[in-house]
């Protein structure tokens, strides 16, 4: 169970007023508003973290010594957010942002212009080892800044629960760089939260030894991580980025994958139409279940939290890939 010192929840950073929000995006804003803002808190560390797995990481790991905010609000796409400049504004007056290159390239940008020095970098030790490579059945694209022939590494490494662990390890060294009179503080709360992943992990070992299918069709690239720990094959309908149009062949490919390895369920995801799961489903008599990417909350995940999601998420796989 959690311990009640380390749960202080994130916010998403609240709206600019008209004036404010009229600023050009990377110059951020200054004035009175600024002295309520989230990254003004005296109390503790101020982090801002980009989107929500790394918010929730960052709860865990700071605890009550920190305010912890995130960049990207509630039901908005990580991939496809945009900042305000009240989110700029932030990122320059916090003492930590973590965040996870090539994932957001506006948040890269704010980044790089206002707090490189007091950055971290959470895809180092997340060992983002895996990559996506553009296949004949995504008609040869890969995502938007990638060259067509190059593999495009994927950043989705939050639904391997031992990959979260190690970057919260990694955090509590770092705040403890920030903040040295508390570094005993983090590195407990990083070891307790290390204990919490580890039975998680456990749990989809256990949870995932015994399916009848292993081959995990998705509407979209995004579960390449759980695949590779728990020894499932993930077919990506699209590719890494969420609204990234599946062409013709790829809908044809896709159905054929599905009737030669006798797949019964096709996932989609919350923030994103399912319209192209359904239409492999219709197809192939295959059903269509949510599986959660946990990029951020929705109105129907708002009351639970990274650890609810992923044991949700868990039973759906159970239910899909007909494990006993």
């Amino acid at each position: 169970m959690q311990s009640p010192s380390r749960r202080r929840p994130a916010r998403t950073l609240p709206a600019l007023s008209l004036a404010c929000a009229g600023a050009v995006a990377l110059t951020g804003c200054s004035g009175p508003a600024d002295a309520d803002a989230a990254v003004a808190d005296d109390d503790g560390l101020t982090v801002v973290a980009a989107f929500y797995p790394l918010a929730w990481l960052s709860e865990q790991v700071a605890g009550d010594l920190a305010d912890v905010t995130s960049l990207t609000p509630d039901g908005a796409e990580p991939h496809e957010h945009e900042l305000t400049p009240r989110d700029v504004a932030a990122t320059s007056e916090a003492d930590v942002v973590v965040f996870l290159p090539t994932l957001q390239p506006a948040v890269d940008a704010a980044v790089e212009q206002q707090a490189a020095e007091r950055a971290f970098d959470a895809g180092e030790p997340a060992d983002l080892s895996l990559t996506y490579e553009a296949h004949e059945h995504d008609g040869g694209h890969a995502d938007e800044g990638e060259h067509p022939d190059e593999p495009a590494t994927d950043p989705h490494f939050w639904h391997d629960p031992m990959r979260m662990a190690a970057v919260g390890d990694a955090l509590a060294e770092h705040l403890a760089t920030v903040d040295e009179a508390d570094a005993e503080q983090y590195t407990a709360n990083a070891a307790e939260l290390r204990a919490e992943l580890e039975e998680l992990d456990g749990d989809f070992r256990a949870g995932l030894a015994d399916c009848a299918s292993r081959e995990l069709v998705t509407s979209h690239s995004a579960f390449g991580y759980l695949a590779d720990a728990y020894d499932l094959e993930q077919f990506g309908i699209s590719g890494l980025a969420p609204d990234e149009e599946p062409s013709t062949d790829a809908l044809t490919e896709a159905t054929g994958f599905v009737r030669e390895h006798d797949v019964r369920t096709i996932y989609f995801e919350t923030l994103v139409s399912p319209a192209v799961a359904e239409t492999v489903a219709r197809e192939t008599g295959a059903r269509t279940q949510q599986l959660d990417p946990i990029e951020g909350l929705t109105d129907q995940s708002a009351d639970g939290d990274y650890l609810a999601l992923m044991r949700a998420n868990l039973a759906g796989l159970r239910a899909g890939q007909q494990c006993s």
